[in-house]
């Protein structure tokens, strides 16, 4: 199971797309990577990786999708192989 919009950081409002629950694995979801979206550009490619960065030093893992990969069940499939893999 899952909880989605996971706050992991006790003073920043960073939220993870989803935490698996019971582990210390975060995914993330990039959308708009083929249309120029926040995250791709400047401020908000830096942005996210002061978050992935700071979440890493936290203790947790932090596993990057796109839509594409969840659509396909790419994502699903790397996903269960880490959970079983801890």
């Amino acid at each position: 199971s899952f909880e989605q919009e996971y706050k992991f950081h006790p003073k920043r409002k960073w939220r993870a797309d989803f935490l698996i629950t019971g582990t210390k694995i975060l995914i993330e979801v990039e959308g708009g990577i083929w249309s120029g979206g926040r995250h791709t550009r400047g401020k908000g490619y830096i942005g996210d990786m002061e978050k992935y960065n700071s979440a890493a030093m936290m203790g947790f893992t932090v596993l990057r999708f796109s839509t594409e990969q969840v659509k396909s069940g790419l994502a699903v499939q790397q996903i269960e192989k880490m959970v079983s893999e801890r």
